[in-house]
Order: C-alpha cells, then structure tokens, then sequence
C-alpha cells in the first residue's frame, strides 16, 4: 500500500503483552466475571463476551487482564495457515498464550492501530512459521518490525470515526440477531422442552413424553451429507468460497481458500439457508447465510426430510449437543462419528404443532436471514474501503 503518511514499525506503536490460561485443576479460578479470550473468539472482531470466564485471582495467578479497547491479535495456532484474527476488546478482559495484547503509545489511537492491522493482515498472515503439531506461529520480532503508516492522531481519529460507522452498523444488527435466535430458541424450549405447547393443558405426559410425540434418532430426520475432502491442489484464490468452521462461526465467506467447483459433485455446493452442523472439534449448528460456496468436510449439510422443518431442526440439534458431545472420540481432536445420529434421539411432537411452530419460527429465521446479509454486504463494502484509507490514499 503507499502512503504518504510516515511509517513505524509496531514495536513503536505498542507495547506486547503475553497472555497465559489459568490451572483448570483449581475450579476457583473459572465461572468468574471476567471473560476470558482464546483463538476461538477472535473471529469477531469487537470482543463483548466469552464462553468462557475467569476470577480475578485467576487473572493474577495464569493470565492477564487488559482494559477496554485494547488491540488482540493471535500470534499462536492453526487458524494463522489460513488467517490473521485480530481484534479489539470492549470491555476488560484476559486472553490465553495464543494471544498477544498490544497496549498503545499516547499517540497511537487503539482503534486506529486495529482498523491498521486489520487492512494488512493477509500480509501478517503471510509472515508466520512452523511451530509444532502443525500449527503457525507469529514470532514477536517479526511483528515487532513489521511497519504500518501512522498519521498525527487527530487524522487517525477522523480516520476511525469514517471506517467505524460501517462496524457500528454491523455491531447494531449482530445485536439484533442475538435477539432473535433468543427468541427463536425460548419458544422451542418453551413448548419442546418445558412442554407448554399450545394445547399441553389437555395432553397426557406418560413417561415425561406427550400422547402423540415419539422419541426418534436424528438419522431418521433427515440426511446428514459430510462435505467435500478438498485436496491441496484443488485449493486456490480463484473460483467460491470453502466453508470450514471457522467461516460458519463467524456466518462469513472466507476470503481463500476457493475452488472453482469443476469436477466438485452437486450435493457440496452451499446456498443461502442451508442448515450446517459441525461434527468436528467445535460441535456447531447454524444456518449459512452468506451466498454460494463449498461445503468442506468435518461439517454436515442437514437435509431435513417430511418429518420435520429446518427451523425445528436447527433447535433440537442445539438443544441435542450435550447429548452428541458426550459421543464425542479422538485423542487430540474430539469428534462424533456418524453413528452417533442414530443414537442421540428427539421428541418429535405431532406435525400440526410442527406446522406451528414453524410459521413463527421461520418468520424470525427471515429477518435474521436479512440482517446478516446487510452484515455481509456492509463487511466487503468497508473491507474494499478499508485498505485505501489506511495508507493515506483517501484524504479524510
């Protein structure tokens, strides 16, 4: 990128902070307050919240706390083969070892530095090395090097206020979204898991299940396709995006790997409101909302039959992954294998109340079907902006 803004190695920009993970053999040091951020997070890139949460003791004791608005990058991992993740925190935090924190100089603006970094990042990307068990790594002096245009802060902030109105747009309707998969998610629970359906007043429970419900293995639902085994030589730049997950975590097309999908067979290919649940390390279940693409292995397209709707589905999958967790084998990377579709088992209740539940749980499914698309649309409008603001090539 040229710029006419003078250049500073990062070092200068920031001070590194390490991170490190608590002991999880002393349990008082987890259920905290605090989230606690690992790679996983770092697909967002505004950090409000963890899964995850630690203690203040065990802040002191394993980790480190960073306050609002600091830069997180991870510089440790397997994602690092396919991208640099980097965020910014808005609220106090701790991070693991993976993670580096990057405490700004006076006159280096937090956002500024991110929204810098966020531009370049498929050129960090490129830096990393081999570390062990075939992960990459982000060696600190190669970061502390690498260099970055920085203008006088009052044109980093101008910057930041022009580049942040496409984020705070996206950040307003992920909120939204949130609300309606809660919304989403009660009435299942509401009617499928507290049995309060309409109706329930006159039902009979035998056996904790309702007259007229069966218990059924999700193999009897629909069909579970795994996706596409891709070789090293059918990945490129070119052609449609390849959903791993990571990519259905974040709801977003990648930017590499691609394949042109030649001599790829019909039933890999991904559009919009396809129903995907990862079987493989993060056990996930999520609607794919962001245009055409290629299904990778290691997630199904669920391909739901008459017996049930995708809405309906998409619930009791979720409410099913305890149970597939606990069907979950592998030494270093946990999985479920096929059969466990067959043993973990639904209540399938009868198909007018499925009919129901179906008409208002798809209205919601539509609205954030539209909110993540206006995500998607802002996302590739601000990251195309992005990288010519940041060199100074946009005056602002």
């Amino acid at each position: 990128m040229r710029s006419g803004w003078p250049l500073r190695p990062l070092c200068r920009c920031a001070r590194f902070v390490s991170g490190g993970t608590p002991s999880k053999a002393v349990s008082e040091f987890w259920e905290g307050d605090i989230p606690w951020v690992s790679s996983g997070e770092m697909t967002q890139t505004r950090i409000h919240d963890t899964p995850l949460r630690i203690t203040a003791e065990a802040a002191q004791a394993g980790s480190r706390l960073v306050p609002t608005n600091t830069v997180l990058a991870v510089v440790r991992g397997m994602s690092l083969a396919n991208e640099f993740r980097i965020a910014i925190t808005k609220r106090e935090v701790a991070f693991n070892q993976d993670l580096k924190a990057f405490a700004c100089e006076p006159d280096v603006e937090p956002e500024f530095l991110f929204y810098a970094l966020f531009a370049r990042r498929e050129n960090i990307r490129e830096l990393s090395t081999e570390a062990s068990h075939g992960t990459k790594k982000l060696e600190t002096q190669i970061l502390a090097d690498f260099q970055i245009p920085v203008p006088p802060i009052d044109i980093q902030r101008r910057a930041v206020n022009l580049i942040s109105t496409y984020d705070d747009l996206i950040e307003n309707n992920r909120r939204r979204v949130v609300l309606l998969e809660d919304a989403a998610r009660l009435l299942y629970e509401e009617w499928f898991v507290r049995l309060r359906f309409p109706g329930h007043e006159h039902t009979r429970i035998i056996g904790g299940v309702p007259a007229g419900w069966q218990q059924v293995p999700f193999s009897a639902l629909a069909d579970f396709v795994n996706g596409y085994p891709f070789a090293p030589d059918e990945l490129g730049g070119n052609g449609l995006p390849i959903v791993k997950i990571p990519e259905l975590r974040a709801g977003l097309s990648p930017t590499t790997p691609r394949n042109t999908g030649e001599n790829i067979p019909e039933r890999y290919f991904l559009q919009d409101g396809d129903l995907l649940f990862s079987w493989s390390g993060t056990l996930l279940v999520e609607f794919w909302y962001d245009g055409p693409a290629l299904l990778n292995q290691h997630l199904f397209r669920v391909e739901t039959n008459d017996s049930c709707a995708p809405a309906f589905m998409l619930q009791a999958l979720r409410q099913a992954l305890p149970n597939f967790t606990n069907q979950t084998t592998g030494a270093t990377l946990r999985h479920i294998r096929k059969s466990a579709l067959t043993t973990v088992k639904t209540m399938l209740p009868p198909r007018a109340l499925l009919t129901q539940f179906d008409k208002l749980a798809s209205v919601i499914y539509l609205q954030i079907l539209s909110l993540r698309r206006q995500n998607s649309s802002m996302a590739k409008a601000r990251d195309l902006l992005l990288p010519r603001l940041m060199s100074g090539e946009i005056a602002v």
